[in-house]
């Protein structure tokens, strides 16, 4: 039982230990070395430091405080964009460089992996020469500017820092853009609800309407020479019918009169 209860604390020990190698602060490191005050000053304020501290593995291409001054009088984030690329994503120390088979090695930095750098502005050039190692940018045509003056501090294989003699310009970052912000991801309009068919109306039933009779036509004349009908206007007939209604009324009035005389008479002679 003891056995088992030993082995388990062996095994956490070394997780616990194997966990703590991996994280490193690059501010506490370069924090023990005061000829690199200002380079580490510099980390920190543009926000490097940070960004360094969350890789698993690098190699820091440190300045020391004569080197540094030429960074100091530009602005931050075109000390930013140089300081980024003297940060290689990969681990090298004084032995691995040592051992490179090949003259010249590109090697990947912190500046290509911002996405604002431009052709090869963002990798670097590590070439043995007769006067030792060289470093420069890997654009085309950019000269080896600076030499490897002595390894300062190495947790392999996490982090390694190297001394090297001045900055590492790449031809133009200082003239690039800052790289633009992320682009807002639209959102997704919500799925349209599925209806159910809407049923059609029943159709009414229709009573057979009962067919109408065409009017009947009247007598249609026969065939020949139209009759010639006059045409009395009625303004023309109404002054007749005065004279004839004045003409009746006059002899009822004579007939009338004569009829009262004829008696005045007769009651004249019977009397």
């Amino acid at each position: 039982m003891d056995s088992k209860v030993s082995s388990l604390l062996f095994i956490a020990i070394l997780c616990l230990i194997s966990s703590t190698s991996t994280a490193f602060n690059i501010t506490k490191i370069l924090g023990q070395y005061p000829e690199f005050v200002g380079f580490n000053d510099l980390l920190t304020q543009s926000g490097l430091a940070k960004e360094m501290s969350s890789r698993e593995t690098i190699t820091v291409l440190a300045l020391d405080n004569s080197s540094i001054g030429g960074l100091n009088g530009r602005p931050l984030d075109i000390a930013k964009r140089i300081l980024s690329a003297h940060v290689i994503l990969d681990y090298y120390d004084q032995i691995k460089l040592s051992k490179l088979k090949k003259a010249s090695t590109i090697v990947t930095t912190l500046y290509q992996a911002s996405g604002a750098a431009d052709d090869r502005q963002g990798f670097l050039n590590i070439s043995r020469t007769a006067e030792g190692i060289k470093f420069g940018s890997a654009v085309k045509g950019a000269p080896l500017v600076a030499s490897l003056v002595k390894p300062v501090y190495a947790q392999p294989y996490n982090i390694s820092v190297l001394q090297v003699s001045e900055p590492i310009e790449a031809p133009g970052i200082e003239n690039m853009a800052p790289p633009p912000p992320p682009a807002a991801v639209p959102k997704k309009a919500p799925a349209p609800t599925a209806k159910s068919p809407s049923k059609a109306p029943a159709p009414s039933k229709v009573e057979p309407s009962t067919p109408t009779e065409s009017p009947t036509e009247g007598p249609v004349a026969a065939d020949g020479p139209a009759a010639d009908v006059p045409t009395a206007s009625p303004l023309a007939d109404a002054p007749m019918a005065d004279e004839t209604t004045a003409e009746a009324a006059s002899s009822q009035m004579h007939a009338g009169g004569a009829v009262v005389v004829i008696g005045l008479l007769a009651c004249m002679m019977g009397f």
